[in-house]
């Protein structure tokens, strides 16, 4: 079970406030690989003393959990791996609900979150997600030839962006590959994460959408993804956010980066 970290704040006081709980964007938002957007140390501690519900949500897929968590504490962040929900928790929930033995192309790291092998049982889906070392002719025909062996073989994508922010620019993401084996074997992938409702689901655990707000660098997946479900969503302009990119519907509100989201719920909680 993924749970809330609730701050310092009382449940009767949590029922007075508009904006109860918050999922973050992790890359992007909060940090450009291992270095924070500016002042996020400092805000993320202001936003839990504000005692809002928080919990860190992210469709990178190619770290696991433990070396995400240990990323974040590295450069200065304060959280518990259990307030991490990835694509790649909700993947491996996925896999094993529908008891599935993948053909994987994700990472070494992003790997070691999933079950082991079944040797003795054929491959019967194909998982893909962030995987820059996979993405080669070799794995993806392999994985090709997986999908084609039985028409009820599934494709499932831990999440399908266009692309993420590294320290040197944007880059490629999974999505592009994906929908290269989507045309290939005329399969419709079953996409995991954000903006699939089914994420949004997984990480509220309950809470009401319309009192959580979700803060990321994605136009379409974090903001329109979040609204999708009833949630607010504030676009940050850090990460992969391009001035360009209009989202349908507009966010609820666009601020420089994550602790001027900070600021917004803060002071929305106090008007």
């Amino acid at each position: 079970m993924f749970l809330f970290s609730r701050g310092t704040r009382s449940f009767q006081q949590l029922r007075k406030m508009s904006v109860k709980g918050a999922l973050i964007d992790l890359s992007g938002t909060l940090h450009v690989e291992d270095e924070p957007t500016p002042n996020a140390v400092e805000a993320l501690k202001r936003l839990r003393d504000s005692g809002v519900l928080v919990k860190f949500v992210t469709n990178t897929t190619k770290d696991s959990k433990a070396t995400l968590h240990e990323r974040l504490c590295r450069i200065g962040f304060q959280l518990d791996p259990s307030e991490i929900y990835s694509s790649l928790s909700a993947a491996v929930s996925y896999v094993e609900n529908e008891k599935l033995n993948p053909y994987y192309i994700l990472s070494e790291d992003a790997r070691q979150d999933f079950p082991p092998e079944d040797t003795r049982r054929y491959k019967d889906s194909v998982v893909i997600g962030l995987a820059p070392k996979a993405f080669n002719y070799d794995q993806l025909n392999e994985a090709f030839n997986v999908l084609l062996e039985n028409k009820n073989h599934k494709l499932v994508a831990v999440h399908q962006g266009k692309y993420y922010k590294r320290a040197d620019g944007l880059a490629l993401g999974p999505g592009c590959f994906v929908k290269g084996l989507e045309f290939a074997t005329g399969r419709t992938a079953k996409v995991i994460g954000k903006p699939n409702p089914y994420f949004f689901e997984g990480a509220l655990a309950g809470l009401d959408p319309a009192s959580c707000v979700m803060i990321g660098d994605d136009a379409n997946d974090d903001i329109v993804g979040a609204m999708s479900v009833g949630m607010q969503g504030i676009l940050v302009k850090t990460g992969k956010y391009l001035p360009d990119v209009k989202p349908s519907p507009p966010p609820t509100a666009l601020v420089e980066n994550f602790a001027e989201a900070v600021d917004w719920i803060i002071q929305k909680n106090h008007s």
